[in-house]
């Protein structure tokens, strides 16, 4: 059918003014895409939560004013297929930034992370309280998962808990994540770690979970590098003799509640970590000790001492009697009357 002249006129005016519309569209949608919300904005944290939709990150930056307006930028995400892309994590973000860095960030995971130290010979539930101060996990859940039997054995460990096997270090983790994600990093970190000392272990006829006990006894003893294998020899030797270990930190491990004040009613008090009661090791890791208090359990000093003594200064005196012992912990309680000695 041919157009009248009219008809072409009015087709070419529809058709550039819809060129014109399309190319002010585009311009526009470049300015916004290249334009900062703010000049002269200041860094914020914006945590993008696990599961969240582009929808939501989109609205929660335009409420934070980090974007201005939501619907170009979710267009543009969702032409450029970036829907699915945004990844979970805490990220350092200024309305200062375009829209199209801020895409870019969130698509590469440029995610800020946070240091945390987990001193040696901390239990699982003081780790539990460090990241929670740090804002990285709920302590309740974290103590709730590492005590999980179910998880503990997919690591292929037969105890009660994760005690022992959160191994203390220096991590770097990102904000939001879930906190069976912060556990599996510490495990691992663990696994990794003690993988050299396998053979060690079939050679002397260990399993991994005596010599994490031990080594969790051993870390909370002394706090001196240089003591530990002379303290993993103490234990051994009571072990071979079938002598009980006599350990105040197990016993301070098995109470419920405990002020700092360990007394004789509580070395008397039967529970399942009383290794003044029990013999042999308790039923599992009181701490979650570092590598050389495994390194001291696997290789221990040579000696023949069966007891030691605290000598008030952080260090401790050995004997291998007990008439020897005793002159020890008598002396050593002159200088500090009314306060018990650690003794083993």
């Amino acid at each position: 059918m041919q157009l009248s002249p009219s008809q072409r006129r009015s087709l070419l005016f529809a058709t550039g003014l819809l060129f014109l519309v399309g190319v002010l569209f585009i311009c526009s949608f470049g300015y916004y895409l290249m334009s900062p919300a703010e000049k002269d904005g200041q860094d914020q944290l914006f945590l993008v939560r696990q599961g969240s939709t582009l929808k939501e990150v989109a609205g929660e930056l335009n409420r934070k004013r980090i974007i201005a307006g939501k619907s170009l930028f979710l267009l543009w995400a969702r032409l450029m297929g970036h829907g699915t892309e945004i990844k979970a994590g805490e990220y350092m973000l200024n309305p200062g930034m375009p829209p199209l860095r801020i895409l870019s960030i969130l698509r590469k995971g440029a995610v800020v992370t946070h240091p945390v130290t987990i001193p040696e010979g901390f239990t699982r539930k003081q780790i539990g309280a460090v990241l929670e101060q740090k804002g990285l996990v709920n302590r309740k859940e974290f103590s709730a998962l590492t005590g999980d039997t179910e998880i503990v054995r997919r690591y292929g460990i037969s105890g009660a808990s994760l005690e022992g096997y959160l191994y203390p270090d220096t991590y770097q983790f990102v904000r939001g994540l879930p906190a069976m994600s912060v556990i599996n990093t510490m495990v691992r970190r663990f696994l990794e770690i003690v993988e050299p000392f396998r053979e060690r272990m079939k050679q002397l006829d260990m399993a991994i979970e005596e010599v994490v006990t031990l080594a969790s006894i051993v870390e909370k003893e002394t706090g001196r590098a240089e003591e530990r294998p002379l303290i993993a020899s103490v234990f051994l030797n009571r072990l071979e003799k079938n002598m009980r270990l006599e350990s105040d930190p197990t016993v301070i491990y098995g109470l419920k509640q405990f002020d700092g004040n360990l007394t004789r009613e509580h070395l008397s008090r039967k529970t399942a970590y009383n290794t003044y009661i029990i013999r042999g090791l308790p039923p599992g890791p009181i701490s979650n000790p570092g590598k050389e208090a495994i390194r001291a359990v696997l290789y221990p000093a040579e000696s023949n001492y069966l007891y030691f003594v605290s000598k008030n200064d952080g260090s401790h005196y050995f004997s291998e009697t007990l008439s020897e012992h005793n002159k020890a912990v008598e002396f050593y309680q002159k200088k500090r009357r009314g306060t018990r000695g650690k003794t083993t």
